[in-house]
């Protein structure tokens, strides 16, 4: 027996393996259960297969790295899997903002994320261009959060409170206690806008710093360094101005649709939904009628409820996100204005590249005429030479002394004949004066 316990021990030791360390992810360790990061960031769920890095903010500002699969995020979002399909690699460059029942998806450039009245859930934190974002949370939210709850939180639990556990309360002073401060939502909206101009309108800066040297540099002297350097400029310029394109015509497309800006008020939706829920809940709960009249008076109840929500929320009342977007539009603007002006810089380089280019062939062609003249009156002077060195009798070869005064005169009517020419080509306007 103890022998047989013994090998049993043995057994057992040797089939336990060793655990292995956990992975660092940009500063991140990230392990099965739980990822330490700087800030208020806790625990992480187990991971599963095909599952990404979210990072989870609440209105506290609290935030969690956990790692989540699809079917978690659309469960917990109540969005459909085609929008996750917008947040993935192939549409990385492009720029999206959808409203949905109870989310909004966001995809500005680098930052890819899924916002709802209460949270935000991030895509791919710990990239570097995603660190000033999430910054920007973790610096903003708490604040707001707090002057929201010093300001507007007293007011609704002294005058108007909000439908809670199932209980219906008026709620009058209570939604001018929230209009006057921005929604969850737009607050991270707002964030994410202004991270993104940020970046966008640095980037062009960084374009203008590097173009203009290189333009004027090329402007003085033309060699294939300088239209290779100007060629890579153009070709960065082209890509940031479609980058900066894209979430302009974004937004614009919001500020064109009232309705679209409409479905980003989640949190007004929530509190509507709430309150005729509530609403409903407290006149079931005191009606003691029939079934059929009790339906009738249940679809009363609702319109009665519908248009109660509707006297303090008007769904066609947009200013808030009106503003918010068109400050950021305009910003956009400016900075697309930015680059049209580096590349009218860079077409007037190129004209005037192309003037100088032009400039020096025309002086060839007016050097190659001048020498196709020459060259004619050369070949008259040899054609006579030509004639004269033929083997024919002549009186002139008996002649003394006519071989110079002879020789003479042909140069001298071969440069008569050159100026002619010359002179006509000039009267034509054929060589510049």
């Amino acid at each position: 027996m103890g022998k047989g316990q013994f090998s049993i021990r043995r057994r057992k030791k040797a089939m336990a393996p060793p655990l292995p360390p956990p992975p660092v992810v940009n500063g991140a360790v990230v392990s099965n259960s739980i990822v330490a990061t700087a800030g208020t960031s806790k625990v992480v769920k187990k991971k599963v297969g095909g599952a990404r890095l979210w990072m989870r903010f609440d209105k506290q500002g609290q935030s969690e790295l956990i790692e989540w699969d699809k079917s978690a995020i659309i469960k917990r979002a109540g969005i459909p899997a085609r929008d996750l399909r917008i947040l993935g690699p192939i549409f990385s460059h492009s720029s999206s903002i959808l409203a949905r029942e109870k989310a909004m998806v966001v995809n500005l450039e680098f930052i890819r994320a899924i916002i709802t009245a209460e949270e935000v859930l991030l895509l791919d934190p710990l990239r570097q261009e995603v660190l000033p974002f999430v910054d920007q949370l973790r610096q903003q939210l708490p604040h707001k959060s707090l002057s929201k709850v010093d300001g507007t939180s007293a007011e609704q639990d002294n005058e108007g409170q909000f439908p809670t556990a199932g209980n219906w309360l008026s709620v009058p002073e209570a939604v001018e206690g929230l209009q006057a401060e921005l929604p969850f939502e737009f607050q991270v909206l707002e964030v994410a806008l202004e991270i993104v101009c940020t970046f966008l309108d640095s980037s062009v800066a960084e374009l203008e710093r590097d173009a203009y040297p290189v333009l004027d540099e090329l402007a003085m002297n033309v060699s294939t360094k300088n239209l290779e350097q100007v060629r890579s400029l153009k070709s960065n310029l082209t890509r940031l101005l479609a980058r900066v394109q894209k979430v302009r015509d974004e937004i614009e497309h919001l500020l064109d649709d009232n309705e679209d800006m409409a479905q980003l008020y989640l949190t007004r939706k929530w509190i509507q939904n709430q309150q005729t829920e509530a609403h409903l809940g407290t006149i079931v709960s005191n009606s003691f009628i029939p079934v059929a009249p009790h339906l009738r008076r249940l679809n009363s109840a609702r319109s009665r409820s519908g248009s109660l929500v509707s006297n303090h929320f008007n769904d066609n009342d947009v200013e808030d996100l009106e503003m918010l977007l068109d400050a950021y539009f305009m910003q956009l603007e400016g900075t697309r204005n930015k680059i049209l002006s580096v590349r009218e810089y860079i077409d007037d380089t190129e004209d005037y590249v192309n003037i100088q280019l032009d400039n020096q062939r025309n002086e060839l062609i007016q050097l190659q005429l001048t020498l196709t003249i020459a060259s004619f009156a050369i070949a008259m002077e040899t054609l006579i030479a030509g004639w004269f060195g033929m083997n024919i009798p002549c009186t002139l070869n008996h002649t003394e002394g006519v071989f110079w005064p002879f020789v003479t005169g042909i140069t001298i009517g071969c440069i008569i004949l050159f100026l002619l020419i010359l002179g006509y080509a000039r009267w034509k306007k054929l060589l510049g004066s």
